[in-house]
């Protein structure tokens, strides 16, 4: 089966939702014996080699960058340990070959991650460092994929490390494994479930802060940054409690989609569906959903799957309140901060549940005919309150190419656009926040063929585009993807060090008198414009994506 066809199955499966729809046990990073570090510091000579507070390592150089993948940085979440707070890896003997990467968390084939089923052993992380130094910035990426898609190899940092900082990439766990709130397992936990992933990342960024001096960075300054459901995990962090203390600073791609994130009953009622669905109907118990088969878990988890994805959870323990109430309130942690949206996010996603979703399962190809009901679906997920009466003299169909191209219009202004703005006005009332909009018109598609809907070139600054910018994308990428061109080469560069800047530094802008990225003030209401025809600020932000329709300022 070509990865079409089953990216094709994937996208049906989801799609049954959006008919009706639309589209613990140890703390985290729970401290024993085992934890504590080893007097072992140090690599005897061989550069490769590095003493973790677990054991030795070696890692291999490629080119500029010395790597070291694979490492565990949690004990296998598996048998009694199946949706419970990640518990510290064990210590081994000898040298651990880090040289190739572990296997990452179970999830479908997609065109957004390879398959993974045979394991649930996948909480690893890869540590890249430049040949030299010490004392260097860190950043932690987390990778996206609507919390139940996605691995951490797929993201080449080279170029970052090239600017002199560490990258530590973090697998997770994802989907239900990664998310299920359950009444059954909150009452195992202490009344609290779900966002075991989210506690997994938090586990990592523990082990960044035992461990990373190791590797020539600094535990003192520490980026996370993450795209899609990695800023979405982002945010999570700024507003956790269980987060204090490891970071301080972050960057969030296309994160503000999901401001406010669901209660535990909420959660926990999705949680039943999907205990049902398995066959699991006593729900007073975690017998049954604890010794479903990890096929069973996959294979059920629709139930969990919204337009959006998953979320994460106020589960009043990793989420003691919406991500939207901790940043209007200021009750988050003040960090500099780096939140953005792509101009055209919706037309990846518009495709995945349009293009790729034909009849029964979904509505297929959006026509004239079927328009206000790829319309009604897109807005009872993203703006229940809004109606096509108040929406089409805003985004009338005919001024599009294609009717698609309106739901795409609406959809980045309503989910993306307007929230990011939303954050970032948030944000700034307490932290020094920079805003971005990525805006490169024509970036080389890299997930999707192209369709009658969005031929080639017309795809707009789409949901991820901006990744092959910050990173070597290694795959999925399709081989037709065109390369990128001198402008968007060159703006990539500067992406980069912008990035790499801001971990330092805290201001992504070169010196810090520089104006080229200026701190985002109400006052103003500026955002960089990432374009390859030159960096721009731009305060039209507001005006081209309607903000005052979609949120009301």
């Amino acid at each position: 089966m070509t990865r079409l066809n089953l990216y094709t199955t994937l996208a049906r499966s989801v799609a049954c939702l959006l008919g009706a729809f639309l589209i613990a046990g140890a703390a985290v990073g729970h401290e024993d014996e085992n934890d504590r570090d080893d007097d072992r510091v140090g690599h005897h000579g061989d550069p490769n080699l590095v003493a973790t507070n677990k054991g030795y390592v070696r890692g291999v150089r490629n080119a500029n960058t010395r790597q070291f993948l694979g490492i565990p940085y949690a004990a296998p979440p598996t048998g009694a340990l199946r949706w419970k707070a990640p518990l510290p890896a064990a210590k081994w003997k000898g040298v651990r070959d880090a040289s190739q990467f572990a296997t990452h968390c179970p999830q479908p084939d997609t065109a957004f991650g390879r398959a993974s089923n045979s394991s649930e052993d996948c909480l690893y992380l890869n540590v890249y460092r430049p040949a030299h130094g010490h004392d260097l910035p860190v950043m932690v990426w987390i990778h996206g994929g609507a919390l139940w898609l996605g691995e951490s190899e797929d993201y080449d940092p080279s170029e970052l490390v090239g600017q002199g900082v560490v990258v530590v990439t973090v697998n997770y766990r994802l989907g239900a494994l990664g998310q299920l709130a359950h009444p059954a397992l909150s009452a195992e936990g202490g009344g609290s479930s779900g966002n075991y992933g989210i506690m997994d990342q938090q586990a990592a960024l523990k082990w960044v802060r035992k461990n990373i001096e190791r590797f020539g960075g600094d535990k003192h300054n520490v980026t996370i940054f993450g795209e899609s459901a990695g800023g979405h995990s982002v945010h999570t962090h700024l507003a956790s409690p269980l987060s204090a203390g490891l970071f301080h600073k972050a960057i969030a791609h296309s994160a503000s989609y999901s401001l406010d994130t669901p209660s535990l009953s909420a959660a926990e009622e999705k949680g039943k569906a999907f205990a049902s669905a398995a066959g699991c109907t006593n729900q007073g118990s975690v017998a049954c959903i604890r010794g479903l088969s990890l096929a069973q878990i996959l294979a059920n988890q629709a139930a969990l799957i919204g337009g959006n994805g998953v979320v994460v959870t106020v589960d009043n323990k990793v989420l003691t309140q919406t991500h939207r109430a901790a940043f209007a309130s200021g009750n988050f942690h003040h960090v500099p901060v780096i939140e953005g949206s792509n101009s055209n996010e919706y037309s990846l996603i518009s495709a995945f549940y349009f293009d790729f979703t034909a009849p029964p399962a979904g509505l297929g190809p959006v026509t004239t005919a079927n328009y206000p009901v790829a319309e009604f679906l897109t807005l009872s997920f993203f703006d229940a309150n809004k109606t096509s009466a108040q929406v089409d003299p805003l985004y009338p169909v005919a001024k599009y190419p294609a009717p698609i191209r309106a739901i795409d219009a609406i959809g980045t202004d309503s989910a993306y656009s307007c929230p990011a703005r939303n954050t970032v006005q948030a944000l700034s009332r307490y932290t020094k926040t920079y805003q971005y909009e990525f805006a490169d018109p024509s970036p080389p598609m890299i997930f999707l063929p192209d369709t009658p809907s969005h031929p080639a070139g017309t795809w707009g600054a789409y949901h991820a585009s901006e990744l092959q910018y910050v990173f070597k994308m290694t795959a999925p990428i399709p081989a037709a993807a065109a390369p990128m061109t001198a402008a968007q080469k060159s703006l990539s560069a500067q992406m980069i060090r912008f990035w790499a800047q801001f971990a330092r530094t805290g201001n992504p802008n070169e010196h810090e008198s520089g104006s080229v990225w200026p701190q985002y003030s109400s006052a103003t209401d500026s955002a960089i414009s990432l374009h390859p025809a030159g960096v721009t600020t731009t305060t039209t932000f507001a005006a081209r994506h309607s903000c005052v329709f979609w949120t009301g300022h």
